[in-house]
């Protein structure tokens, strides 16, 4: 009895952030957030990105990580696919927007395909029902620079048209990589647009 409690706490502990992240259905957050392209600042808008089709909003815990450059690379070497299915891509993070400059632009991760918006204050995050975890004392990214904010959880929404989610990849949840963050959400684009991609 004791370990079936144990392993229904840790369940439940493992289950509880995918639980409150909205789902397909639910009515997406509109959000407004300084986002780089190729390095270069701008004001991201999700209801003005909606106004040309659905948008996939993948929040993710950190530029110049791990899980995070993979990610942002596969979107990057995917972007004309997710373009011919009228979608557009933003990526949301707790980096600071001078850190996203950097990822943004540069040519192993985002390429300057895929735009990444700051969410320092993790206000973008919570409206989405998505947890932030702090990083550990002398935490450094690939480069070895110092992470000094809060990681979002790995979660993918796509967003149609109209403003509602419609779909949901969750890591915590589904265990789904980083790279089928990107397989996963362009399928999803490709069924709203009735596109399918040629390999």
């Amino acid at each position: 009895m004791k370990r079936f409690l144990v392993g229904f706490l840790l369940f439940a502990l493992i289950a509880l952030p995918a639980f409150a992240a909205l789902k397909t259905g639910d009515k997406a957050p509109d959000f407004s957030a300084r986002a780089s392209l190729a390095g270069k600042e701008f004001n991201f808008s999700l209801k003005d990105a909606l106004n040309k089709g659905p948008v996939v909003v993948y929040f993710y815990p950190s530029a110049f990580t791990g899980g995070c450059n993979i990610e942002a690379h596969t979107f990057a070497e995917n972007k004309e696919k997710f373009d011919a299915a009228g979608a557009s891509i933003i990526g949301v993070s707790q980096d600071s927007i001078a850190r996203l400059n950097a990822f943004s632009a540069d040519p192993e991760y985002c390429a300057g395909k895929i735009a990444v918006a700051s969410d320092a204050d993790g206000g973008i995050a919570k409206a989405y029902g998505l947890t932030k975890t702090d990083p550990r004392a002398g935490m450094k990214d690939t480069r070895g620079v110092e992470i000094d904010h809060a990681f979002t959880e790995r979660t993918t929404f796509v967003v149609t048209p109209d403003g509602r989610i419609g779909a949901t990849f969750s890591t915590a949840d589904d265990k789904v990589s980083p790279a089928q963050h990107v397989e996963k959400s362009l399928a999803a684009v490709q069924q709203l647009s009735g596109k399918k991609s040629r390999n």
